[in-house]
């Protein structure tokens, strides 16, 4: 019976340290906190709905480095010099950041050093989505803000527009997400949109040879050549991932992929996959609901990647640098 009581001390004073993320865990810190969140996207996306792909793609690149605890967000400091996320390659065309510095004044004002900029992130992002006419989700709250933040972790673990299945499969494994997960997080491609450098060596030198990547539609290539992407160099032009539907939270995303018009290598790879195709194909036997409901769960497991919950990390008073 002894060891029994010791185990159990253990085991609560071990689950009070490490915490875990819980449907409103601000009920009682900071009641109004996801209300704050919601009524501020409710009110500044649908004038800007460009910004859901942007927070949506922001909460991803998050989640893959380090987990979701808003490292992404740190600038660099003079003080130490260090590379931080925010300036690695795969997040130099993330845009949101004003959006989530602007509700972590709202959310200090309301309740100082109660709710983390990762919740926020995560909060935003699926209000975002919702208001668009997308998905909900569940999003448990309690995480904590990271202390560190590298660059040449985000060019490392950011899934690339460049990587093949192999990559792909390994990068989501190492996240304990799996198959299915890359799919359908693969289908925010939806409403998002890309420039013309994530793809251009599809267009242009995809061998080296000045040649065209033969997996890609060619009529749709030669469209991108003369009417977005008109050289190489192009590294200012947006192109809809899913082109005539962008605004629009659906299915076309899958459609488009069987059509060999995925803009991405990564896109383009799901669909030599036998598993990966197997799973594109169901979706799109499914109905629309399927889809939200699927899409959902796999949002709701990569919000849970590696956080930092209980007394790890902190609760920063700016999201963008470390309190001192």
């Amino acid at each position: 019976m002894k060891g029994f009581c010791s185990i159990f001390v253990f085991l609560v004073i071990f689950g009070s340290v490490r915490g875990d993320l819980e449907m409103g865990f601000y009920a009682s810190s900071c009641p109004k906190a996801e209300k704050i969140v919601q009524d501020y996207v409710n009110e500044h996306i649908p004038n800007a709905p460009s910004l859901a792909a942007a927070l949506i793609r922001m909460h991803f690149h998050d989640c893959f480095v380090r987990g979701c605890d808003a490292s992404i967000l740190l600038n660099v400091t003079s003080s130490s010099g260090n590379q931080t996320e925010k300036v690695a390659p795969p997040n130099r065309t993330v845009r949101g950041f004003d959006f989530i510095d602007k509700l972590k004044s709202l959310l200090e004002a309301e309740c100082p050093d109660i709710v983390s900029c990762a919740d926020i992130v995560a909060l935003a992002a699926r209000d975002s989505i919702v208001i668009t006419g997308g998905p909900s989700w569940k999003v448990p709250t309690g995480r904590r803000d990271g202390l560190i933040s590298v660059a040449s972790e985000a060019l490392a673990e950011i899934p690339a527009p460049f990587d093949n299945i192999t990559t792909l499969i390994e990068n989501f494994a190492n996240k304990s997400l799996d198959l299915k997960d890359l799919v359908l997080l693969s289908g925010a491609h939806t409403i998002g949109i890309s420039h013309c450098v994530a793809f251009s060596n599809r267009l242009y030198n995809f061998t080296g040879v000045g040649d065209q990547d033969p997996t890609l539609d060619s009529e749709y290539a030669d469209n991108l050549r003369s009417r977005k992407c008109t050289t190489p160099n192009d590294n200012t032009t947006k192109v809809e991932m899913d082109p005539g539907s962008r605004k629009t939270f659906d299915l076309s995303y899958y459609t488009l992929l069987l059509k060999r018009r995925g803009l991405f290598e990564s896109d383009s790879a799901l669909t030599r996959d036998s598993n990966t195709l197997a799973l594109i194909n169901q979706l799109l036997q499914g109905s629309l609901h399927n889809f939200f409901s699927e899409f959902a769960l796999s949002m709701e497991k990569m919000g849970r990647v590696e956080v930092k919950t209980g007394t790890s990390g902190e609760i920063r008073k700016n999201c963008a640098v470390v309190n001192s």
